[in-house]
């Protein structure tokens, strides 16, 4: 095979090694530079990014306000990952993996860091006691989809999306390997969605809002530029028809805003600290 890598016997970090992120990619943790975080006097304090992971933060919290909880206002706060924020002292204060989103909760005697997007989402939804089922058998089947995306969105970011949209080069063997794994996905989340209105039942949980940022965008085509066709996302019916479902819903249309610093200047929210900051953006 032409080229084809020799393995060393101990890795090192190539840093012309290519890549739209190889400029802020790196073996170790901790933070690069000092910097404190912008604080607001909101109950929550967020910091992220409107990647899907941000985005699933930002529905819940929107969602939650909708409802009428008065405490879930919230302060967020831009982490601009191209620029290298997540590597500020008090960004990996409060998560030391460097990854968007983390939050502070401050309604409490005592502030809590929150890292990692589902646990961010099992807080809020205990907390307010929204979003996730009191009954013990519907709670469980929310946590197997919680945790389902969790451990399945790896395969199609940082496999799929990475080599279709971000390598430096195409790599016929990758994209085909995370082809395959993204549409098996695609067609449990279909089979699933043929029996049920939302991903764990008849009820909207978490496990719907921290799957539709990923999977509810790629099959809507709002991911990855060219991936829909070429996944046939088209084909996938009773997932496209819960996409399309949750992306009516008001909290979901403004959660996938907050923190967004690209497209049109009309969909874009830097910074969110009050139901006001929507009034000139285009839902």
């Amino acid at each position: 095979m032409e080229n084809e890598y020799v393995l060393p016997k101990v890795w090192t970090q190539d840093s012309a090694n290519g890549g739209k992120f190889a400029n802020i990619n790196r073996p170790i943790s901790g933070a690069t530079h000092e910097k404190k975080l912008p604080a607001g006097e909101h109950p929550f304090q967020l910091y992220s990014l409107a990647t899907p992971n941000g985005v699933k933060v930002t529905i819940m919290l929107e969602e939650l306000l909708t409802l009428g909880h008065k405490e879930a206002e919230y302060d967020a706060y831009l982490i601009n990952i191209g620029e290298g924020d997540q590597f500020s002292s008090g960004f990996v204060n409060i998560n030391p993996n460097s990854k968007i989103p983390a939050l502070i909760d401050q309604s409490g005697n005592q502030e809590i860091k929150v890292f990692e997007s589902g646990s961010i989402l099992l807080h809020l939804a205990e907390k307010f006691n929204a979003f996730i089922p009191k009954g013990s058998k519907e709670r469980t089947e929310t946590l197997n989809w919680l945790f389902w995306q969790m451990g399945s969105a790896p395969y199609l970011g940082g496999g799929f999306g990475h080599f279709f949209s971000y390598a430096p080069k195409k790599i016929k063997y990758c994209i085909d390997r995370f082809s395959m794994e993204t549409k098996r996905q695609l067609d449990v989340l279909d089979k699933n969605l043929e029996k049920r209105t939302y991903i764990s039942g008849e009820e909207y949980t978490i496990a719907d809002i921290a799957i539709w940022p990923w999977y509810g965008a790629l099959v809507l085509g709002d991911l990855y530029k060219g991936s829909s066709d070429f996944l046939d996302t088209d084909s996938y019916s009773h997932l496209k028809r819960w996409a399309i479902q949750i992306a009516k819903r008001e909290a979901v249309k403004k959660g996938r805003l907050v923190n967004k610093s690209w497209g049109d200047e009309d969909q874009q929210l830097k910074e969110r600290h009050s139901s006001e900051d929507f009034k000139n953006l285009r839902l």
